[in-house]
């Protein structure tokens, strides 16, 4: 096929040798499959960003550190200089994600190179060689649901335990290669510990596969990880190979509606009298 445009810098430098065929197009990359070396690979080029449907948010960004002053303070003003380090850091921030997660034992695709903005990664295969498809596009027994369900759970504790909430996991953002999930797409990755939106994030994730899986399996509805794994996390007791129930106990601590009224009652009187001084003031 013709090399698109994004991919001639990295032919040029030798980084790839082939196109061979678009892979996929998403909200926020097109991905296609290269040769490299030899080898089959992917390439993950990024859409800019008046082209694609995910808008970065500071939801995600919040908590990212840039080491430079200057582009720092540029991304702050919104300067064209700004925004397109703003749009590096987007980007870097799957790479930085993928070699993380790969160190700490979390299933996701391994990183190669990126350059020119462009990810060369593995290429994720079936048992037949052929592209792993998106769990999506799967049709689920409930023990394979159940069984890949348990998997991602751990995923998850494992990218948390690394410091990372994927922030957007979803049937859509998981692969099944020959040997079970594959977690992907990582740009929005926040970082747990630095962004106030962790918890939200993180139990939106794990209700995102809850819903899915509980689609087949119908009891995976009734459980709440997400609040579990959380809790844990927050006191420091969760590591890679916690032992889960999916069960997690709300202290629910009742409201006294009288000392609610009591300080609304306080605080009217208050503002009251600040008006009537300020009024008598006026008057001298």
């Amino acid at each position: 096929m013709k090399t698109p445009k994004r991919i001639e810098p990295l032919i040029q430098d030798g980084l790839v040798d082939e196109v061979i065929r678009q892979l996929m197009s998403g909200k926020e990359a097109t991905v296609y499959v290269v040769r490299c070396e030899g080898e089959i690979r992917c390439a993950k080029v990024y859409k800019e960003v008046n082209k694609r449907s995910f808008r970065q948010s500071v939801n995600y960004t919040e908590g990212r550190k840039v080491k430079n002053s200057r582009r720092a303070r540029a991304m702050e003003k919104g300067t064209r200089y700004g925004r397109k380090a703003q749009e590096e850091a987007w980007q870097n921030a799957e790479v930085d994600a993928l070699y993380r997660l790969a160190a700490a034992g979390v299933r996701v695709p391994r990183p190669y190179n990126f350059h020119e903005g462009v990810l060369l990664m593995e290429l994720l295969t079936d048992s037949e060689g052929n592209a792993a498809p998106r769990l999506n596009d799967l049709v689920l027994t409930a023990e394979l649901s159940r069984e890949y369900h348990r998997t991602l759970i751990k995923q998850v504790v494992r990218m948390l335990c690394a410091g990372i909430i994927h922030g957007d996991l979803s049937e859509y953002n998981v692969l099944v290669d020959s040997t079970g999930p594959v977690i992907i797409d990582l740009p929005q990755a926040i970082d747990a510990a630095a962004n106030n939106q962790a918890s939200k994030m993180l139990l939106r994730d794990v209700e995102n596969l809850a819903a899915y899986f509980g689609r087949f399996a119908p009891e995976l509805l009734a459980t709440d990880y997400g609040r579990e794994i959380w809790s844990l996390y927050e006191t420091s007791q969760l590591h890679p190979d916690s032992v889960l129930t999916g069960c997690f106990e709300r202290i629910e601590i009742p409201v006294d509606m009288n000392g609610v009224m009591r300080e609304i009652k306080d605080t009217l009187k208050e503002e009251e009298a600040r008006q009537l001084y300020r009024s008598l003031r006026l008057r001298q």
